[in-house]
């Protein structure tokens, strides 16, 4: 049993286990957790324009690229088109600015990193909200401006973040290029099974953020003086902790390897480099039928939701908000 990979397009294969990045900015701690990441073996790495860290990972894989120690084809970079830029006329200046950051020629796939669209100030990562304006958003010609980044070699292949069932109906109606992954929140408490199935019958690869819960989500919040929610320690669950035993594995290594039997892959976040490598080895054992059940009947639903915007709350009326929906 080693690494699975999934088949995408560009004939580039996706490693079934990725390291997150959000919340990643401290530049020492990021080069330090990258550089443990590559040692281990990760080769698939996620990012966007809005975690402010492209330039910090473009510097590390540059470095290891001169050195002889990996190849660009080696490699599966990820990152996203930011809100700011989720409109037909910014999506090409914003993956320059991305690879520009990264260092690269192309990324191995680039998501529209959520379903609306704000306005664009130059300078700035993220409209400041005295300046912001939501945008009206039109799917159907935002995905074909994306479909032109594959055209033209900036980007091997092409997905969505954060997009609901109709939202990628939508796009599959009318796409030339298909959607090839589709990025959303799942680990035990939501499991996202309806949307996960439709993924898998339209050939969509599924990849799971905050695949543990995130639990320095409320740290986020923090940040951006918003007061945390209430939200489960699945680390913590004594069903997740009782299987964990039995396998002799953490629990954070079930979690994980639920999702990866599921036909998700995951990409946890971390920069401890202890916990990277805990969060590699998880293709050295196989849950059994029994032990699957258990994990799936520790679904919550949308109550769990982690990341679900409320900190960003102009959003919440925007027609094409994809949650609860």
């Amino acid at each position: 049993m080693g690494m699975v990979y999934k088949d995408m397009p560009g004939g580039k294969k996706m490693p079934g286990i990725g390291l997150g990045t959000w919340m990643s900015t401290d530049e020492k701690e990021l080069e330090t957790a990258l550089n443990a990441a590559l040692e281990i073996g990760y080769r698939h790495i996620d990012t966007a324009y809005v975690y402010e860290n492209e330039k910090i990972i473009g510097r590390v894989i540059e470095q290891w690229i001169s050195a002889g120690k990996i190849k660009r084809d080696d490699l599966y970079i990820t990152t996203k088109l930011a809100l700011c830029g989720v409109h037909p006329d910014r999506v090409e200046m914003m993956l320059k600015k991305s690879l520009e950051g990264l260092r690269l020629n192309y990324v191995d796939l680039y998501l529209v990193h959520f379903p609306v669209g704000t306005n664009y100030v130059e300078g700035c990562v993220v409209t400041p909200p005295s300046m912001l304006k939501l945008e009206n958003t039109d799917h159907v010609e935002l995905w074909k401006k994306m479909e032109e980044q594959v055209d033209a070699g900036r980007t091997k292949a092409i997905g969505l973040s954060n997009f609901n069932k109709k939202q990628i109906e939508r796009i599959l109606k009318s796409c030339r290029i298909k959607p090839a992954c589709l990025q959303i929140e799942i680990h035990v408490a939501m499991q996202q099974r309806e949307l996960v199935d439709f993924c898998h019958k339209n050939g969509i690869v599924v990849v799971a953020y905050s695949p543990l819960g995130s639990p320095g989500y409320n740290n986020f919040l923090n940040t951006i003086e918003q007061e945390g929610k209430e939200l489960p320690n699945m680390l913590q669950n004594p069903v997740i902790k009782q299987i964990a035993e039995k396998y002799k594995k953490s629990p954070g290594q079930v979690m994980l390897r639920f999702l990866i039997e599921r036909n998700i892959v995951p990409i946890p976040k971390s920069v401890k480099p202890s916990r990277i490598r805990e969060n590699f080895e998880v293709f050295d054992f196989k849950l059994d039928n029994e032990d699957m059940k258990k994990l799936a009947d520790l679904e919550i639903g949308e109550s769990a939701r982690v990341c679900d915007f409320k900190f960003f709350p102009p959003l919440l009326d925007h027609p094409e908000f994809p949650f609860g929906k």
